[in-house]
This record gives C-alpha cells, sequence and structure tokens, in this order.
C-alpha cells in the first residue's frame, strides 16, 4: 500500500496527483491521506487491461464538511472526481470528517 501524504506529492503517479491537487483546492482539508490500493484489485472485471490508479483509500478532513451530512460529504467528493470517475477511476473508499469530529467533542 502506497501513503499518499500532501508531503510526498512528487512522488505520486499521475492520476494520485489530480485527485489530490483537486481536492487540496476544493476543500482546504486539514488532513488528506490519499492511499493507492489497486495492487489489490488486478484482475477484477473493473480493471481494464493493465490498467493503474483505478482504486483508491481516500482520508479528508475539512472544515467545508461542517454541517453536511455523509451523503453531501462523499457527493461533494464524487463531484470534484467526476472527471478521473469517467476516465478510468473504478473505485474510492471516502473517510470524510469535520475537523471538530477528528480533534474530539
Amino acid at each position: 500500500m502506497r501513503k499518499m501524504s500532501s508531503k510526498a506529492t512528487n512522488l505520486l503517479q499521475p492520476r494520485a496527483s489530480r485527485i489530490k491537487q483537486k481536492l487540496e483546492n476544493a476543500l482546504e482539508a486539514s488532513i488528506l491521506e490519499l492511499d493507492d490500493v489497486s495492487y489489490k484489485h488486478a484482475g477484477h472485471a473493473g480493471v481494464k487491461d493493465g490498467a493503474n490508479e483505478t482504486h483508491f483509500n481516500l482520508k479528508v478532513v475539512s472544515s467545508k464538511f461542517d454541517g453536511q451530512n455523509l451523503v453531501k460529504r462523499h457527493r461533494m467528493i464524487y463531484d470534484l472526481l467526476g472527471d478521473e470517475l469517467q476516465s478510468g477511476l473504478h473505485a474510492i473508499s471516502i473517510v470524510a470528517k469535520t475537523p471538530k469530529e477528528v480533534g474530539g467533542k
């Protein structure tokens, strides 16, 4: 599993770099972790001939999620990544929290 923090953006593959940039720009995230787990899905039906960067795990903490329920948070992310989902991103597992939810009550 490749752990991708904003400090390691120069090591990212093209799709991962685009995803991080889109999310960082729009969500002003205090935490953004993106893990490429595509290797776990190699050979699955949704993965076309040798495609890589198809499956990711995302953890994002942003004050933009304040007052938004889980479905709305996920929609915000899916809307930001619409073009990636149309061009080979097969799945993204999302954990989206507010700073208050991460820092305690």
